[in-house]
């Protein structure tokens, strides 16, 4: 596999530093050669995503929001896998939450953001994954888009 961030460059993507936990519970979960990555939010970007998805911020702002959370997503398992990318075998399954009102229907539109971005960075064989992507009434501190991932290793 190639170095993910050089290709997350190449695309014009940084990874983020990781960012510790706030609560009583750690960022990621290695258990076999499966990684859990715990739920992450568009934080550590040049901007904050937060509110109603289609109400306080459009659809392609959330997009980018879960493109933020993909690059966070992305920052636990390469400190998964102490930076050794050739360890990631597959992203297995992306899970989406979208903060928005129950009359909303385009929760798929913006968890594609970060679909997306893993395909992008990872290549069809390996970043395709099986997803969720529903709707929820709220999220932690207001943000518009929390994901969560579960990875396979080596």
């Amino acid at each position: 596999m190639p170095d993910i961030e050089s290709k997350l460059k190449e695309l014009g993507f940084t990874l983020p530093e990781s960012v510790p936990p706030l609560f009583n519970y750690v960022p990621y979960v290695t258990a076999g050669n499966i990684v859990f990555v715990a739920g992450q939010v568009p934080i550590g970007g040049t901007r904050e995503y937060k509110g109603k998805v289609a109400d306080d911020i459009s659809i392609e702002d959330a997009q980018r929001a879960a493109e933020q959370c993909a690059l966070n997503i992305l920052t636990q398992v390469r400190d998964a896998v102490d930076g050794d990318w050739s360890r990631v075998v597959r992203c297995v399954k992306l899970g989406g939450f979208v903060n928005c009102h129950p009359d909303f229907y385009d929760m798929s539109l913006v968890i594609n953001g970060a679909s997306d971005l893993m395909v992008a960075a990872l290549g069809e064989k390996i970043g395709k994954h099986a997803r969720f992507a529903v709707g929820a009434p709220a999220l932690p501190a207001n943000f518009a888009v929390e994901i969560d991932a579960v990875f396979e290793i080596k």
